[in-house]
């Protein structure tokens, strides 16, 4: 095979650009799910470029005049929105602009003229006020009232009666059915910690966190039952023993007066999903050999 036929290895860039794809493809699925807007998702993933440069400059010990341009540099985001993300950094963490179906929402729920005995009154969908048409039109007049309408539906926090041609507000809060926000905290603090473990690993010479997993495919479902009860068995054992050990550390630390300033997180965790059937098959449509477990 000529030199030049021979596919090239794929560049650290590359291998990381698929990495973040891994890691960021559930949490747009998150944010769309949600109502969260790109915008709202850019200016976050902004700040964390301009903190992880800022972090890494400074303990470079780059001089302070000189910040800016080196976190532009490093960031590629311009030196004018560099200084307006590190002084809103400094005065605290921003308002995110709120997506035009909260603010269809807010205003239902806020607008008088729009409350029936203090609760939201249901609305014809079309014509003059009081409609939905007239108060998603009091919002916006870029989106079309009917796509507001579904997204209010989807999230749901309205009900279109099609019968009737009226909604109703089916929600008191912007949230979805649950205790979503206190999920949304676990998320945020759990996924965080185990990315900022494996982040670290990769980037310092020596593992720092124990972060290991099993992977194997070609299971059943009763099979990935089976794994699901077994990890539930294990995180009984282990919570069992991590609680009564963890409390004893922190009393026996806080009597030996020692610098107590150090937190720690113990997980455990399974995920399972089917695997396509294009994925499965060959060329032929051979079923594909399943492969046996592995350490990662």
């Amino acid at each position: 095979m000529p030199s030049s036929d021979i596919p090239k290895p794929p560049t650290d860039h590359e291998v990381l650009i698929d990495a973040l794809r891994s890691v960021m493809a559930p949490l747009a699925r998150l944010a769309v799910a949600r109502g969260l807007t790109h915008a709202n998702a850019e200016e976050v993933l902004k700040q964390a470029f301009v903190h992880a440069a800022r972090d890494e400059q400074i303990a470079l010990g780059q001089a302070p005049h000189r910040l800016v341009s080196r976190i532009s540099t490093v960031t590629g985001i311009n030196r004018r929105e560099v200084t307006r993300l590190v002084e809103a950094a400094d005065a605290g963490p921003p308002v995110p602009e709120a997506s035009l179906a909260s603010q269809v929402f807010t205003r239902w729920l806020s607008d008088r003229s729009l409350r029936v005995r203090g609760k939201p009154r249901p609305l014809p969908r079309q014509g003059d006020a009081p409609s939905f048409e007239a108060l998603a039109r009091s919002v916006t007049q870029d989106v079309h009232p009917r796509s507001l309408l579904d997204e209010l539906c989807r999230l749901q926090l309205a009900r279109w009666d099609v019968e009737a041609d009226t909604v109703t507000l089916i929600q008191d809060g912007f949230t979805p059915r649950g205790d979503w926000q206190r999920m949304l905290g676990f998320l945020g603090t759990n996924v965080g910690d185990h990315m900022q473990a494996a982040v670290q690993n990769v980037l310092a010479e020596e593992s720092t966190h124990f972060e290991q997993a099993v992977f194997a495919d070609g299971l059943s479902p009763e099979s990935v039952e089976m794994l699901r009860a077994l990890a539930r068995r294990h995180w009984k054992t282990l919570l069992s023993e991590a609680v009564p050990l963890l409390e004893n550390r922190i009393e026996e630390d806080a009597l030996a007066g020692l610098q107590a300033r150090r937190r720690v997180r113990l997980g455990l965790f399974t995920y399972h999903e089917d695997t396509a059937a294009h994925e499965a098959g060959g060329a032929d449509g051979a079923a594909k050999a399943a492969s046996k477990p592995k350490e990662m």
